[in-house]
C-alpha cells in the first residue's frame, strides 16, 4: 500500500282567528324547518362527498409517495456473540426471540444484502458465515449455513464484513498482528480471492459497488505499546482482478479529521462519511470521480463519535453511535448499548 493518503303567532282574539294565526305563521316555520334539515342534510352529504374525496386523495398521494423508508428491523450481534437480536427500526421493540449462536462459536459481525442478513461467526481456527432471513413481520424466520463461504483465520475486534447487493460476494476483514487481510469469498461456489499489506493499518467501513469494493484505511503508528491511527482515507479495491497486494486499490478521498466511517453508494458514484462536531452528526456526500464534497446528506444530534456506517437495501443509512446509540436515517434512535455490531 502506497503511504499517500490510501440527510333557530302571535294570539289576537278568537280560536278561528288564532287557528289561522298560527296556521299561517306555523307554516313558514315549518317550511324554515324542512328546509333547514334539508339543508343541514345537503351541507352533511356534501361534507361526506368531502371526506371519501380527501381520503381518495390521501391514499393517491400515499401511493404516489416514492421516499424509501428505509428498512423495517434492524438486526444486532450482542457483545457476548451468542445471539442475534433482530429490533424494529422505528420503535426498538423486539421482533421475536433472540437467535442463537451455532454451537462452538460466537457471531461477530453482520451485514444486510437487501433481502436478507448474512453473519460472520469463527471457532476453530476459521471464520464461517450464515443467512438469517426474516418473515413478512419481521420475525426471524431462518438462520442456515452458507457451506460454501470459508476463510481460515479468526476474527478480531478490528474485522469487518459487507455482502453484495446480489448476496453473493461476503467481504471479510482479519488480521496477522496489525496486519490487514481482506478475502473475498462467493456464497455460490466458495471461491476466495485475497488481498494483503505488508503496512501496520486498520481496514474498516467495508461497503460493496457492483464489483468494486470500498474501505476506510487507517495506517496506524505504534508508540508506547498502543497503536494510533495516523489517517482516513477512503480507497476502493476492483475485484473482479486477481487477488495480491493491497496497494491495487484506488484512492478517493482523505476524509475529515475525526471521520472514521464512509460508504459507498449502491451506484459507486458518491460515498457517505460521517463526522461529528460540536455533539452534532453530519453525513457528508463525495463525489468518487472527483474525491470532492457534494453535499449534507444528513444531520444528527450526536454524543460521541460515530462508530458505524452502514447502508440499508433502500439507500438510508444507520450511524451506530460511540453514546451506545443507533441512528436510523428517517426512522428513529435504538437503543444499542448491548451490540457488538448492527445491520439493517
Amino acid at each position: 500500500m502506497r503511504t499517500d493518503p490510501m440527510d333557530g303567532g302571535n294570539d289576537k282574539g278568537g280560536s278561528g282567528i288564532r287557528f289561522r294565526e298560527v296556521w299561517r305563521t306555523a307554516l313558514p316555520v315549518s317550511v324554515a324547518a324542512a328546509a333547514a334539515l334539508f339543508a343541514g342534510g345537503s351541507v352533511d352529504l356534501v361534507h361526506r362527498h368531502q371526506r371519501e374525496a380527501n381520503k381518495k386523495h390521501d391514499a393517491a398521494a400515499a401511493a404516489a409517495d416514492t421516499t424509501p423508508a428505509g428498512p423495517r428491523a434492524v438486526v444486532g450481534v450482542t457483545r457476548a456473540g451468542t445471539a442475534l437480536t433482530v429490533r424494529d427500526a422505528r420503535t426498538g421493540a423486539a421482533l421475536g426471540l433472540p437467535v442463537a449462536a451455532p454451537d462452538g462459536r460466537r457471531f461477530h459481525h453482520v451485514a444486510g444484502d437487501g433481502d436478507s442478513y448474512v453473519v460472520a461467526s469463527s471457532g476453530a481456527g476459521k471464520v464461517t458465515f450464515q443467512r438469517l432471513k426474516l418473515a413478512a413481520d419481521g420475525r426471524p424466520e431462518s438462520l442456515t449455513e452458507i457451506p460454501a463461504a470459508t476463510i481460515p483465520g479468526a476474527s478480531a475486534p478490528w474485522s469487518d464484513l459487507a455482502v453484495s447487493a446480489d448476496g453473493d460476494r461476503i467481504a471479510y476483514v482479519t488480521y496477522k498482528g496489525a496486519r490487514a487481510r481482506i478475502d473475498v469469498v462467493s456464497a455460490r461456489t466458495g471461491a476466495r480471492k485475497t488481498w494483503t499489506t505488508g503496512y501496520s493499518a486498520r481496514v474498516s467501513s467495508l461497503s460493496w459497488a457492483g464489483g468494486t469494493l470500498a474501505f476506510v484505511w487507517n495506517p496506524v503508528r505504534r508508540a508506547g505499546g498502543e497503536y494510533t491511527e495516523v489517517r482516513h482515507e477512503l480507497r476502493t479495491l476492483d475485484t473482479g482482478g486477481a487477488g495480491g497486494d493491497l496497494k491495487a486499490s484506488k484512492p478517493v478521498t482523505v476524509l475529515p479529521k475525526g471521520t472514521t466511517s464512509a460508504v459507498l453508494s449502491r451506484d459507486g458514484k458518491t460515498a457517505a462519511a460521517g463526522v461529528v462536531q460540536r455533539s452534532v452528526a453530519s453525513v457528508q456526500a463525495y463525489s468518487t470521480a472527483t474525491g470532492a464534497p457534494a453535499r449534507v446528506v444528513w444531520k444528527q444530534r450526536l454524543n460521541g463519535l460515530i462508530t458505524g456506517l452502514d447502508t440499508g437495501g433502500e439507500g438510508k443509512l444507520l450511524i451506530t453511535g460511540g453514546d451506545g446509540r443507533l441512528y436510523a436515517e428517517g426512522a428513529g434512535t435504538l437503543p444499542g448499548t448491548d451490540l457488538a455490531d448492527a445491520a439493517w
